[in-house]
């Protein structure tokens, strides 16, 4: 069975800072039924976002599903803080790549 690119499902994929020690990635879907789809196939999972990001599962603090908006947010633990010297993204804008190698 071919496999389907989550950008078929999400209208929104972003990232940012949430504080300095974290990340935040939201997801929004385009529509009740993938919302529906990744929450009950429990397609995004710590694992796999660890995986993604060659974290630890440790590290990814939360998976929250916000039905209101079918919409999705990860809490990711940051593996330097924003604004350190060596840290190449201060506003954790950039982060969100990995997610869009994402199939279902």
């Amino acid at each position: 069975m071919k496999k389907t690119s989550i950008l078929k499902a999400a209208r929104v994929i972003r990232s940012k800072n949430s504080g300095p020690y974290e990340l935040t990635f939201d997801i929004i879907f385009k529509n009740k039924r993938y919302f529906h789809l990744f929450r009950k196939r429990n397609i995004i999972t710590r694992k796999k976002v660890a995986m993604l990001y060659r974290a630890n599962e440790d590290d990814v603090l939360k998976i929250i599903y916000f039905e209101p908006a079918y919409a999705m947010k990860i809490t990711l633990k940051r593996w330097m803080p924003s604004g350190h010297a060596g840290e190449s993204d201060i506003y954790g804008a950039q982060q969100h790549a990995p997610l869009l190698g994402i199939t279902f």
